[in-house]
């Protein structure tokens, strides 16, 4: 990759995809079970980086996705975006997640980096396609950082992506590692 922008959305996708991996194989019940005494849960992450992408890559730019968005509406409760709703399921929150990648990747086309947009609820800062990206794709990474151990505390697995896990191979003897890690700790008793 020698674009700016080609490299920015290459890894934007990249942690879209290890948000919605880690839903996989999971029961609607511990993709939405709170796992964090803040209520941090998988479907809810995926729910939030929807939302920011058409947001963010939608009305920011002037280019609204038409996708209502009830969680963001005057009166919602403040953290409505981040847990997903008995009729919210969870085909539907991947299928809108989805959607916001197209209508990013559609202004991703439409746009250069130098493009100016409008953040309303940043009280209508000027940002540029560039800046957005940044963000966005760093808060993505961030929250598919909290994805990973999320899906880790429910069933062990762990790693950015089935193709590219990050982790050593298969025959990693964890539970000495885990030993090393609390000796050190303990070190500190």
């Amino acid at each position: 990759m020698t674009d700016a922008k080609e490299t920015l959305v290459h890894y934007l996708q990249g942690a879209r995809d290890a948000l919605v991996w880690k839903l996989e194989g999971l029961s609607e019940y511990d993709a939405r079970r709170p796992l964090t005494p803040t209520g941090t849960n998988l479907l809810g992450l995926v729910k939030h980086s929807a939302g920011v992408e058409l947001i963010y890559f939608g009305d920011t730019f002037g280019r609204p996705s038409g996708i209502d968005l009830p969680w963001y509406t005057p009166g919602a409760d403040r953290n409505a975006d981040m847990y997903a709703t008995p009729e919210e399921d969870r085909d539907w929150l991947v299928d809108l997640y989805r959607r916001a990648w197209k209508h990013a990747d559609e202004t991703f086309a439409a746009c250069d980096l130098e493009t100016v947009g409008h953040v309303r609820h940043w009280g209508g800062e000027a940002v540029t396609l560039h800046r957005m990206l940044v963000h966005v794709a760093t808060e993505t990474h961030h929250h598919a950082g909290h994805a990973d151990i999320l899906r880790e505390t429910v069933d062990g697995a762990a790693g950015f992506l089935p193709t590219a896990n990050n982790l050593p191979g298969d025959d990693y003897d964890w539970a000495a590692h885990v030993g090393r890690v609390q000796s050190a700790a303990d070190a500190f008793r």
